[in-house]
């Protein structure tokens, strides 16, 4: 039997993680999962990264461009009511075409968020 209780979480109670000037998001983790409010400015970058964890992006306002693969060979521009799966390992990056916000699922949660190490949000080597 499993001892997890259900809890009820609204967005609008939880405070920003800021993450670069142009970037903020907000978590919410159970034990095999992780969905994340993205916040993005116009122009926002989200650095060419990969993750063992599989990812799906849905865009409820805005529109991102993607890059994926390890040259960037595949563009993709999802915008407001599409989602793009990212398989686990695969090389993606990504700039808002205007202020966006996006949901992001992540399975198994992203542990590098959890505990800071998301340093590729920083690193100034293309």
């Amino acid at each position: 039997m499993n001892d997890a209780q259900p809890r009820h979480i609204r967005w609008d109670d939880m405070d920003y993680e800021p993450v670069t000037d142009q970037i903020r998001r907000r978590l919410v983790t159970g034990d095999r999962a992780m969905i994340a409010q993205v916040f993005i400015d116009k122009g926002g970058v989200v650095p060419k990264h990969s993750h063992d964890n599989e990812q799906f992006t849905y865009i409820l306002s805005g529109a991102l461009k993607l890059w994926l693969g390890e040259d960037g060979e595949e563009e993709v521009v999802v915008r407001a009511g599409e989602i793009l799966h990212i398989p686990s390992n695969v090389p993606h990056s990504a700039e808002a075409l205007e202020d966006t916000l996006d949901v992001d699922i992540f399975c198994p949660p992203r542990q590098d968020w959890l505990d800071g190490t998301d340093t590729y949000f920083h690193d100034t080597e293309d």
